[in-house]
């Protein structure tokens, strides 16, 4: 019986975006605020592409194998 389910890549990612852009739309109304979001979601975005490729090339290497 498996009690926790653990997000996949995916997930976490929608609910980093989401999360950041919560805090965006919830009260940051300075430009200093537009910066900080903005950097947060171009380093998610990275993070997220980072991630896709090293999958592709581990999927791209198991089957070389």
């Amino acid at each position: 019986m498996r009690f926790l389910r653990r997000k996949s890549e995916p997930e976490r990612l929608l609910d980093n975006v989401g999360d950041s852009l919560a805090a965006l739309a919830g009260g940051i109304r300075s430009r200093s605020g537009t910066k900080v979001g903005l950097i947060a979601g171009g380093m998610a975005a990275l993070t997220a592409g980072s991630a896709a490729v090293s999958a592709l090339r581990r999927r791209i290497g198991e089957s070389d194998s």
